[in-house]
């Protein structure tokens, strides 16, 4: 029997050994029939779920506070590894690192079987595959997050597990992930409204001469006082398009544009909003009309029952129209724990990938992140994008305010 550690009284312990799928079922924080549903639909028996976000949403929260920022240490690296058999989560386990079990000690979670007990990627993997053999799986199909899966521990998974099928599992996952709980879509209302204040805190701060390197550095100490994990700024000032935190001054008359990512308690909100430096003048007001006149079809074409593929192509349409739609753009991706996660829908954005959910019809729960850039050669980088959820009855935006012109150096004045 392997090594487990010592912790508090779990699912398991405070309903015996004997616990079932059904008593287990009330403490286990996400939709358990659905990923059996999704998993069976994949062709899968056992998952193996090594990313960290995921290894967070389906434990509750937990991440390892040791390696929050980095996986690096030593010779290897830090991989988590939850083993969940389809249709069996009394017989699931965790796979953790030895520096986890302090934390593992102070809190209950559902999985029945915690052990802190690796000490780096391939002794973690050799651990859980211990477990799916004991499981009967050794011949299974074995669910992976290959992008998440480093070639040290894909190596011991396919000598270990010679007979095995090894499939991608992270689309199940991700599907899974989708549909937000009332709880998860609080946190990124949160996380939305807290980047909000700290972009127009900024805005108001900062005016003519300050550099788009101290707004950004501003923009973060905003962000963390309010409690967010700071992820990322772009920020783009007069004509360039330069989206890069650099010495360029802001000057008197010039849009500014932030986009930035701030993360709540595992949930990440990302917006952009707009602001200039005196009163815009009439060919500013008219870009940015422009803009939000897409957000706005966007946000219309967002319901329950409607193919997702749709709020793209609408979006499209209406874009090609305008007689700036040569350096426009729209995209529309799912938000969550991830930037860009399911719903995933067809894109000409930076972040290309297979449109696997555009004929799916959209879900109350599922998120979207929605955003319209337009790069005018003479007056800049112009963009909105704005967080929005899909409802029983339609759908609800996620932080609304901001979204015209925001005057700059408001503070000093």
């Amino acid at each position: 029997m392997l090594e487990t550690e010592t912790r508090p009284a779990s699912a398991k312990d405070s309903a015996g050994d004997s616990a079932d799928a059904a008593t287990l079922g009330a403490a286990i924080p996400f939709d358990r029939h659905r990923l059996d549903r999704l998993m069976d639909e994949a062709g899968i028996d056992v998952m193996l779920v090594t990313s960290k976000h995921n290894i967070r949403y389906m434990l509750g929260g937990h991440r390892a506070q040791f390696f929050s920022y980095m996986d690096a240490m030593g010779l290897s690296r830090y991989l988590p590894v939850l083993v969940y058999p389809k249709g069996h989560p009394d017989k699931a386990a965790y796979i953790a690192h030895k520096l986890e079990r302090h934390q593992l000690a102070v809190r209950q979670f559902w999985v029945p079987d915690m052990r802190a007990v690796s000490s780096g990627s391939v002794d973690a993997m050799e651990f859980a595959l211990d477990l799916v053999r004991r499981l009967g799986f050794a011949e299974g199909r074995i669910g992976v997050e290959k992008p998440f899966l480093p070639m040290d521990a894909a190596e011991a998974l396919r000598t270990g597990l010679p007979n095995a099928k090894i499939v991608e599992g992270l689309i199940v996952l991700e599907r899974l992930r989708a549909l937000k709980s009332a709880e998860e879509l609080a946190k990124l209302g949160e996380a939305s409204e807290r980047i909000i204040d700290s972009m127009l805190a900024v805005i108001a701060r900062f005016g003519a001469g300050s550099t788009k390197r101290e707004i950004a550095e501003a923009l973060q100490r905003e962000e963390a006082s309010r409690g967010l994990d700071f992820e990322y700024c772009l920020i783009t000032a007069g004509s360039s398009l330069n989206r890069a935190p650099s010495d360029q001054p802001w000057q008197e008359g010039e849009p500014l544009s932030l986009d930035s990512g701030g993360n709540y308690e595992g949930y990440i909100g990302d917006l952009t909003r707009m602001a200039v430096l005196g009163e815009p003048d009439s060919e500013l007001q008219d870009l940015l009309a422009k803009v939000d006149e897409i957000q706005q079809l966007a946000f219309r074409m967002i319901a329950p029952g409607r193919p997702g593929g749709e709020v793209f192509a609408a979006a499209q349409e209406a874009l090609h129209r305008l007689p700036e739609h040569n350096h426009m753009h729209f995209v529309a991706h799912g938000m969550g724990m991830i930037s860009h996660e399911a719903p995933r829908l067809p894109t000409n954005g930076e972040m290309p990938y297979p449109p696997t959910d555009a004929e799916r019809p959209l879900e109350p729960g599922m998120v979207l992140s929605v955003e319209t850039t337009l790069q005018h050669p003479r007056r800049g980088f112009i963009k909105l994008e704005d967080t929005v959820a899909v409802t029983p009855g339609g759908h609800e935006i996620l932080g609304v305010r901001g979204r015209g012109w925001n005057r700059g150096g408001t503070e000093a004045r």
